[in-house]
């Protein structure tokens, strides 16, 4: 019967029209899932960045999250104007019934240089590709196989399952203004629409189909320095899905634990971030050599808590950054996008 219930909701969270997006504690690190436009907003021009996260453990078979993304940046024109290309490719398996949702959609950004002086770009994004779902049938167990509280496989149940997974086309678009306050510290704020064409998503256990709503968000990014080798970093979200909202935002604090003549300085940070009405989010980080490591943990402050234990997610992030060293890498203008 818990297996029922659980394929039940999870197609509902999946397959529904006002089903959610998942998202990443550490969202920061998937820039991406955030907002097309994002991409390319760093300094170099190749990142490749990964997460994985491990939820809901304490209450029932993990929730597991993974995601790598891949951003290339190019200088074209005689003007600053930057072109990152890339992709960004996840799976999301829940529960018991295996049920995954793998997503792989290529990015393309442009860059707009608007100032001569400094680093200040208004970009424009574009994102899109197949996502494919699919779930387990084998593992389902439905109310009518058990008789007087026992479960038997071969007890044929009444229930009819039309197909065992769907897939669609997705698209997303972005803006991203960023630009430098003073000589240390950048900025951006975006704005993004993600499902905009409202695929189409056919339901498991009937001939109907529903669409998925289109996802509005608003998106923020702070980054500077405080004193001579205090760093600090802060981002935070506002999200809205067919009449569900979600604030997420915090703030890293960070040193430098070493500095080397001609090298990136080795950062450590620590912090804190907020899932509004949701989690609270302690994190650290460490930058070193174009490396940067991350890992969270979700501390569960819903109503769902007292199931929890207060228990959440772990999460775990990478990525690389750096110069390609090439004829025509951004290190060779006078200036690049910088956070």
């Amino acid at each position: 019967m818990k297996k029922a219930l659980l394929f039940f909701v999870t197609i509902g969270l999946f397959s529904l029209c006002h089903a959610q997006d998942f998202t990443f504690s550490q969202f920061y690190e998937q820039p991406l899932l955030r907002n097309p436009a994002l991409a390319g907003v760093f300094t170099g021009d190749l990142r490749v960045s990964m997460a994985y996260r491990d939820q809901w453990a304490s209450v029932t078979v993990p929730f597991r999250t993974t995601a790598l993304g891949i951003e290339h940046k190019i200088p074209i024109g005689q003007h600053n104007d930057v072109l990152t290309i890339g992709s960004e490719m996840s799976m999301d398996a829940a529960g018991d019934i295996r049920l995954k949702r793998t997503q792989i959609l290529p990015v393309i950004n442009f860059h707009k240089s608007l100032d001569d002086e400094k680093d200040t770009y208004l970009s424009l994004a574009f994102m899109g590709g197949p996502v494919f779902s699919q779930f387990d049938p084998t593992q389902l167990k439905f109310g009518d196989q058990f008789v007087n509280g026992s479960y038997s496989a071969s007890n044929a149940s009444s229930q009819i399952l039309t197909n065992t997974g769907y897939s669609y086309w997705d698209v997303s678009t972005g803006l991203c203004f960023s630009t430098q306050l003073g000589n240390q510290n950048r900025f951006y704020v975006a704005a993004g629409l993600a499902h905009f064409a409202k695929p189409v998503i056919h339901s498991l256990t009937t001939t109907s189909a529903d669409f998925l709503s289109p996802k509005f968000s608003l998106n923020f990014g702070l980054s500077g320095m405080m004193g001579e080798r205090g760093h600090f970093i802060s981002f935070a979200d506002y999200i809205t899905q067919n009449g569900s909202r979600q604030i997420l935002g915090g703030v890293l604090f960070g040193m430098e634990v070493s500095q080397y003549e001609d090298e990136e300085p080795v950062i450590f940070y620590a912090g804190s971030f907020l899932r509004w009405g949701d989690a609270i989010i302690p994190a650290v980080k460490m930058d070193f050599n174009h490396m940067s490591i991350g890992i969270s943990y979700d501390v569960n402050v819903s109503k769902l808590n007292t199931a929890t234990n207060w228990r959440g997610g772990l999460e775990l992030t990478a990525s690389y950054r750096g110069f390609l060293k090439i004829r025509n890498s951004t290190l060779d203008r006078v200036r690049c996008i910088r956070f």
